[in-house]
């Protein structure tokens, strides 16, 4: 199965007590709950915090909602987040991610796009443009967007793998083989790749 790929944001700030409190909960992806009561907290701080720092805790708080399953308030704060830095490409890209989960696709296409072009070596908005390419069916779009996300970052294990699946449904097993070997190399416990090696009668 095709996978994007997600950027977590870090908060860039140094603080002690109950600051550091509010923006390390803000920062850990690992409990959405309290992500989204840090992120708040900096949100609600307005002015005396940074439009960068907000826009990055929106993107958060978005995060942490789509990972709930509350993809409209997740859209909300992405809006919220571009809106505060119009140039800030990870919040397109997260944006992006989630209406392909509602199942948007050319809006997601045009997210990823836009992310692309705000930062030209964004190897994640390549990968999940490709991965949204693939959803449509446009077979060879996908594949240029993996080959260039591979360029820009060899080490993505997802890609090589979406990049395997897109080849195979083109018929081209040899290279679709090599690309999930090529994952497995890069993360020796991705189960996919396995699974797909097996599939395809090679032993990983």
């Amino acid at each position: 199965m095709i996978r994007p790929l997600v950027f977590a944001l870090v908060l860039a700030l140094s603080a002690t007590g109950a600051r550091a409190d509010r923006y390390s909960d803000c920062d850990q992806s690992a409990d959405p709950d309290r992500r989204i009561r840090g992120c708040t907290q900096v949100i609600e701080r307005g002015e005396r915090e940074s439009r960068e720092n907000r826009s990055f805790a929106y993107t958060n708080r978005g995060n942490a909602y789509d990972d709930k399953g509350e993809v409209d308030r997740a859209i909300a704060d992405y809006d919220e987040a571009i809106t505060l830095d119009p140039n800030y490409a990870f919040a397109y890209n997260n944006r992006g991610l989630t209406y392909e989960k509602k199942g948007e696709i050319d809006r997601a296409i045009a997210d990823y796009t836009k992310a692309i072009t705000l930062d030209l070596n964004n190897a994640i908005a390549y990968t999940n443009r490709g991965a949204a390419y693939y959803s449509k069916g446009a077979l060879d779009r996908a594949i240029a967007d993996f080959d260039e996300a591979i360029k820009l970052n060899p080490n993505y294990a997802i890609t090589y793998t979406n990049r395997g699946y897109t080849y195979e449904k083109k018929g081209d097993k040899e290279q679709a083989i090599a690309d999930f070997r090529k994952a497995l190399d890069i993360n020796p416990s991705d189960q996919d790749a396995k699974d797909n090696l097996k599939r395809l009668g090679v032993t990983p």
